[in-house]
């Protein structure tokens, strides 16, 4: 019997995905746990119209992310901090006070787990931090740490 699974099956496949499964296994324990629905004409239909929304979806999410790299490339984020003798700052500056300065700013809305520091930023100075938005797209952010008054 062919059904469209509606969740992960173990060994079976994916969600969204036709597979072929014996008719009790079906019958018995695929269709009463509601984790696949018959191969039937509306389903198949269902199936197709769902993937192209997704593959919409996706389209747009990767046209925001290239956007947005875009936009960082042209900008200079800057973060006032307070800090000690010798210019150490008092902590460290974050990927969240990154991407709030980002909103702040600019009005660019970038997600602070997609903003990557590698080395803690705790003096003054110019930086520049890696942003990943996904599908293989990154940008950079140029940060600017200046003495806050």
């Amino acid at each position: 019997m062919k059904v469209i699974l509606q969740q992960d099956v173990r060994d079976h496949g994916k969600k969204g995905q036709m597979v072929e499964v014996s008719d009790g296994y079906a019958r018995n324990y695929l269709l009463p746990r509601k984790l696949a629905v018959p191969a039937t004409a509306d389903a198949l239909n269902t199936m197709k119209l769902q993937e192209k929304a997704r593959q919409r979806k996706m389209e747009e999410e990767k046209a925001r992310a290239r956007e947005n790299a875009g936009k960082l490339e042209s900008v200079v984020v800057k973060i006032a901090a307070k800090a000690g003798e010798g210019g150490r700052l008092f902590g460290s500056v974050t990927n969240k006070d990154v991407s709030d300065a980002l909103r702040e700013q600019y009005g660019i809305d970038i997600e602070k787990s997609r903003i990557i520091i590698a080395d803690p930023i705790k003096a003054y100075g110019s930086y520049e931090v890696k942003c990943r938005f996904g599908y293989e797209i990154s940008g950079t952010i140029h940060l600017l740490v200046t003495e806050s008054k």
